[in-house]
């Protein structure tokens, strides 16, 4: 089995920071490409940014310059700084992450989602 835990979000004033957190964990062999995505109420669920195995990144262009996504190899982690936030990105967050397991079986996973929400 492997899992996906998400935790930082929360409530913040616009132009405030988060920090999220997403932890794999299981029957893990090699972990390739993960990344964030998120989904305001009534819309679909879109990318908000992707890091590869060897660190190459790639973010919507609505967060670019705002946010930074990053990843402990050793410690299956995949992180996502957010910085200057907006009205516009209230959203649940989601982590995914291109896994291969033990059993050489290849599968995405998606984590459970956390809230972010950006209030005065």
């Amino acid at each position: 089995q492997v899992q996906l835990v998400e935790s930082g979000g929360g409530l913040v004033q616009p132009g405030g920071s988060l920090r999220l957190s997403c932890a794999a964990s299981g029957n893990i062999f090699s972990i390739n490409g993960m990344g964030w995505y998120c989904q305001a109420p009534g819309k679909q669920r879109e990318l908000v940014a992707t890091v590869t195995s060897g660190g190459s990144t790639a973010y919507a262009a609505s967060v670019k310059g705002r946010f930074t996504i990053s990843r402990d190899n050793a410690k299956n982690t995949v992180y996502l700084q957010m910085n200057g936030l907006k009205f516009g990105d209230t959203a649940a967050y989601y982590c995914n992450a291109e896994i291969v397991t033990i059993a050489r079986v290849w599968n995405i996973y998606w984590g459970q989602g956390t809230q972010v929400t950006v209030s005065s």
